[in-house]
């Protein structure tokens, strides 16, 4: 019997059932990856791996002296032991790269790879909840576009000299100073509960004020409010349906004669004889109080000269202008040295240097003890020259005080406006602003 070449049937046999063996989907992967790693193999004996052909050509040289027998049985031993497929090594592992790995002898031998339990499909992501940034965004074509305002610039700190400072000091101290002595001060003009009424209508509604000896104060409030009433109460010119008015402890109206003697006025509608001459004027109103004539020659020639009004006293006072016989009035109320002045719209149609000119002569009047009493309309006068404001709408006194006290940290005209009712923008005014095309 011719024995078997060596290595067909036990090393590098391959049979056609190998390649139709039907297997799973794990087996197929496993067997790509036992072929990569027997091709390497097979490349690498074929290259010279010496010890796998000694050990073929000793077991071809016993089969050929001994002939079949019990010692090829055990030749035949290795084939048993290659159908026992061993897992190969990853072709990419230095094992798999050195080391080659012998295939089954027949296809009926093999014995298949256990099955792997399939995988479990891997759970769906659960879906985030939209937000807001992923809604589409939707442009209102009618929508007028929102421009940002314009920052404004900080304001640039102001930094003082020594001198300023020292001035800034001086003048808080001064201040200071007089507010302190004004508080000392006795009482001069004393309302109480005043009330003014013309058939239905209300001018004034229980109004209570106090305004002591040395004080510069002034009285303003919107066309209406009662000002002008409140002054012509106090001086005597018109009678008040109830309530109380005194002037150094002497009521106004229950003695009259004595208290009209302390008191300088000027009215708001100026009745005076303007057949006169400034002169004459002036020499009715000092005689009127009680002077003699020397007194009022010569404190008619210092007023003259203190308004600006020398080359003017030989004129009618029908022909003085506006602001000619304000000044002219002004100088009649105090020609007889009051006490207290009650001076109702004293700058009204005065130009603005005399108006400086009568703010400085009623200043030197308080520093020497007098008191005045004004109302206006401007407001920055106001705050700059009084130290002590009222502020009267419809008839009551919605606000009084020093004039730091009232203002609140803002300006007069602000804390004006605001309590008499706001600022009211024009409307249905079309017509005019279009004029201009």
């Amino acid at each position: 019997m011719k024995p078997a070449e060596p290595g067909a049937d036990s090393i590098g046999a391959t049979s056609e059932e190998d390649d139709v063996t039907p297997q799973s989907p794990t087996d197929m992967a496993d067997n790509a990856v036992a072929d990569d790693a027997v091709t390497d193999g097979a490349a690498a004996q074929a290259a010279g791996a010496e010890n796998d052909e000694a050990i073929d050509a000793a077991a071809v040289d016993g089969s050929k002296e001994n002939g079949p027998s019990a010692d090829s049985e055990q030749v035949e031993a290795p084939s048993a032991k290659a159908t026992t497929k061993p897992r190969p090594a990853s072709p990419r592992s230095p094992r798999a790269r050195t080391t080659s790995t012998p295939r089954a002898s027949a296809g009926a031998d093999r014995v298949p790879a256990a099955p792997r339990a399939p995988r479990k499909p891997a759970a769906p992501r659960a879906k985030a909840a939209p937000s807001a940034s992923d809604a589409p965004i939707v442009l209102d074509p009618s929508a007028e576009p929102v421009s940002k305002p314009a920052r404004k610039p900080a304001p640039k700190p102001v930094r003082l000299t020594a001198a300023q400072k020292k001035a800034a000091a001086q003048a808080e101290a001064e201040a200071a100073e007089r507010a302190a002595f004004r508080a000392q001060q006795p009482v001069v003009l004393s309302i109480s509960r005043l009330v003014k009424k013309f058939g239905s209508t209300t001018a004034v509604d229980g109004i209570d004020l106090e305004v002591r000896q040395g004080a510069f104060y002034g009285i303003v409030g919107p066309n209406g409010a009662g000002k002008t009433t409140t002054l012509s109460m106090v001086t005597g010119l018109l009678r008040p349906d109830s309530g109380t008015i005194t002037i150094n402890d002497l009521d106004v109206w229950a003695n009259p004669a004595q208290a009209k003697k302390i008191i300088g006025v000027l009215p708001d509608r100026l009745r005076l004889f303007d057949r006169l001459t400034g002169r004459q004027m002036l020499y009715y109103a000092g005689t009127l109080r009680g002077l003699d004539n020397k007194s009022v020659r010569e404190r008619s020639d210092d007023l003259a000269a203190a308004f600006g009004l020398e080359d003017a006293l030989g004129r009618l006072v029908a022909d003085y202008s506006a602001g000619m016989t304000k000044k002219i009035a002004l100088a009649a109320a105090m020609i007889h040295s009051p006490r207290i002045l009650v001076l109702d719209e004293p700058f009204e149609s005065v130009d603005p240097v005399s108006a400086a000119n009568v703010i400085e002569i009623l200043q030197k009047y308080v520093e020497t003890g007098g008191t005045v009493v004004l109302s206006s309309h401007s407001m920055d006068m106001i705050q700059r020259v009084c130290d002590g404001v009222a502020i009267i709408v419809q008839g009551q006194v919605l606000a009084q005080g020093t004039v730091d006290e009232v203002r609140r940290g803002g300006t007069l005209e602000d804390r004006f406006v605001e309590l008499a009712g706001g600022r009211k923008a024009a409307e249905g005014m079309e017509w005019l602003l279009n004029s201009s095309n």
